[in-house]
């Protein structure tokens, strides 16, 4: 009976698993960030991250006594809130906003180039290994997510003049997202996922704040009012603060470049919970598409399993 328990524990700690988690809630987010459209993406960003601060403070103190923060640690963390907790965001949702936030455009296209660029990073900067089975996996994953996300396989190019500054911007939020993550794994291979969630949201908190002044949005900080306010409390609480203690504690168990493609679970339920939620709903394709993209999700955490043993 012991024995069987302990087995049981060990499955759903393993870090592939509470990777896909944490992409479901990113998966939930999209629902309560409709409702804050008329706020300026910077300070969005800088909300959530001072309430996930301000959550996370009374643990402040006593977890990082317990870390090892030389000025390496600290620069590392630094430029992980800086890609993945400021910069990646705002590119995203500017590359939105350029094509009028329509739904699965080229913009989602080119963000799934992410976990190229995370495979990519982690093999030049951690030594992590680009097998024969994890590539013909992570093909079979991005070819299945871009099926998943356009039907028939159909990209919509008519979004207006702002297509193509739209895909830089989309280009630059994969690039930084899929380094962060890299960045993320080399950062708690030397601090806990506590201590490096703390960082994270600290310093996303202050590059957040510098952003602000610099894009001359410093008026808008006082335009949040209490349901604005009520909205990002909820984002901290669920999305954002437990998404990233969630996903930091998965990463730590497991390789960037298959944490990477686990990710793609997020894309995933975002179709679906659009089609629940909003009616908008899937052709045969994108149903296929979404079987064999659980399978190569499922694939790949078998091989970091494999790895691991």
């Amino acid at each position: 009976m012991i024995d069987m328990s302990l087995k049981k524990h060990h499955f759903f700690s393993q870090g592939p698993i509470l990777i896909v988690l944490a992409a479901a809630l990113w998966a939930l987010d999209g629902i309560i960030r409709r409702s804050l459209y008329h706020l300026s993406p910077v300070v969005i960003v800088f909300y959530e991250h001072l309430i996930g601060s301000l959550i996370l403070l009374p643990i402040v103190v006593q977890t990082l006594k317990k870390e090892k923060l030389t000025g390496k640690v600290l620069f590392n963390a630094s430029i992980v809130a800086l890609l993945g907790g400021l910069l990646g965001t705002l590119f995203i949702t500017s590359a939105l906003i350029k094509v009028h936030f329509i739904a699965f455009s080229v913009v989602f296209l080119i963000q799934k180039l992410q976990p190229l660029f995370a495979a990519g990073s982690a093999h030049l900067l951690l030594g992590e290994k680009l097998t024969p089975q994890y590539i013909k996996w992570a093909i079979l994953a991005l070819t299945a997510a871009f099926f998943v996300t356009f039907p028939n396989g159909n990209v919509n190019l008519d979004s207006g003049s702002g297509t193509l500054v739209a895909a830089l911007f989309a280009l630059g939020a994969a690039v930084c997202w899929g380094i962060s993550t890299t960045l993320s794994k080399s950062l708690l291979n030397t601090v806990s996922h506590q201590g490096g969630t703390i960082l994270r949201f600290y310093l996303s908190t202050l590059w957040a704040l510098i952003a602000v002044y610099v894009l001359g949005q410093s008026a808008a900080l006082m335009t949040v009012g209490t349901f604005e306010l009520s909205r990002l409390v909820y984002i901290a609480l669920t999305t954002g603060l437990l998404a990233m203690w969630i996903y930091y504690k998965g990463l730590k168990k497991t390789e960037a470049k298959v944490s990477t493609i686990l990710e793609l679970t997020f894309p995933l339920l975002a179709v679906f919970i659009d089609m629940v939620l909003y009616k908008t709903f899937l052709k045969p394709t994108q149903y296929l598409a979404a079987a064999v993209l659980m399978f190569a999700i499922y694939r790949v955490g078998k091989l970091q399993n494999s790895s691991s043993k």
